[in-house]
């Protein structure tokens, strides 16, 4: 596992308050966008975690690697020296019997995986996390689940940021004893409402929202959601 066991380690003992604690050598915890193959457009919203990563770093104590852009593939070998992948895009998702055996053994062992439908992801997605995982469902995540009160509130699940085909948003995921290992937003489009504002021209309370729940996330994900030392504001 490298460096994830310490980046996650150091995520924790954050959230528990040890001011003491010294980080790893580095500029921080690193994300990344996740490489797959079918031909989807894996490398869209190209600057959301860029300003994730600033909103993370502006907001809580958690430290985060601000500026850099990192791009990752499921047999790279510095798969593991990542907490936190994204997956977006508009198209098909293929992954090889390896690549889905890689990304399973990374979930388990204590990554995270974050994916978000850009728009007409959702079929080969589910189709993809039966292939990682035949034995655990893709399940709506409850409104009380902690991934939506880890630093900001959305008692009502996630934000809608574009319209789609003007369905609800929802917020789906896999478990592992206990523990969200994959949480994918449908008819929200968090990825879009991340990136810079000349992209798609949201209006600013639009972005705030997605802003908000993305750093949900991203808390969620590497503090399982104690966020009594990161600054939690409890707002709506």
């Amino acid at each position: 596992m490298r460096r994830l066991a310490l980046w996650l380690g150091l995520a924790a003992l954050t959230a528990a308050g040890a001011a003491s604690a010294a980080p790893p050598a580095g500029p921080g915890l690193q994300f990344a966008h996740l490489k797959y193959g079918g031909g989807g457009d894996w490398y869209g919203d190209a600057t959301s975690l860029r300003n994730l990563a600033r909103g993370l770093a502006e907001r809580t104590t958690i430290p985060i690697a601000r500026e850099r852009e990192e791009n990752v593939a499921l047999l790279d070998e510095e798969l593991f020296d990542y907490p936190f992948l994204f997956l977006n895009g508009h198209g098909t998702i293929r992954l090889t019997d390896a690549e889905a055996q890689r990304l399973r053994r990374y979930l388990l062992e204590g990554g995270f995986l974050f994916a978000d439908d850009d728009y007409g992801l959702d079929q080969t997605f589910r189709m993809t996390m039966r292939q990682v995982f035949p034995d655990r469902p893709l399940v709506e995540v409850p409104f009380d689940h902690p991934i939506y009160h880890a630093f900001y509130e959305f008692p009502s699940g996630p934000p809608k940021i574009h319209e789609h085909d003007g369905k609800p948003p929802q917020g789906f995921g896999i478990f592992d004893r206990g523990r969200l290992v994959v949480f994918y937003t449908y008819e929200a489009d968090i990825g879009d409402g991340l990136e810079d504002p000349e992209v798609h021209r949201d209006p600013p309370e639009k972005r705030e929202q997605a802003l908000r729940m993305a750093i949900n996330v991203a808390v969620y994900a590497l503090t399982g959601g104690r966020s009594s030392a990161v600054g939690g504001s409890g707002v709506s």
